[in-house]
């Protein structure tokens, strides 16, 4: 059987982490063993970060939503608590671009949350 070498199918693999790794600094962009690891590493990152995301963006809209109550005297918790209990079906990210494009919108929404 004739002897096949492997030389072009590494290469090719070679050339294809490396330029997956564009961009990097240091030996992660030129070394293949480090561009390997910074890979997966990115790669594991980006799949933890996407559902961080979420978290954070919701984490975000109560801050607003709560900066927005503070000029209104009403707190976030007693809020959200009284719209729940009116069975309004408004989410944080509707209601924090609502508090802060419309504050007259959103002033009658906490009124009509207080009653």
């Amino acid at each position: 059987m004739v002897r096949i070498k492997g030389g072009t199918t590494a290469n090719k693999t070679r050339r294809n982490v490396l330029k997956a790794v564009k961009g990097y600094r240091f030996g992660r962009s030129t070394k293949e063993r480090e561009a390997r690891t910074a890979m997966y590493h990115a790669g594991n990152n980006a799949f933890a970060h996407r559902r961080r995301k979420k978290g954070d963006f919701r984490r975000l809209w109560n801050v607003r939503i709560s900066g927005a109550l503070m000029s209104l005297e009403m707190s976030y918790s007693k809020f959200i608590g009284a719209l729940n209990g009116k069975g309004f079906s408004i989410n944080r990210k509707m209601l924090q671009e609502i508090a802060q494009d419309n504050p007259e919108t959103f002033a009658r929404i906490v009124a009509e949350a207080k009653k």
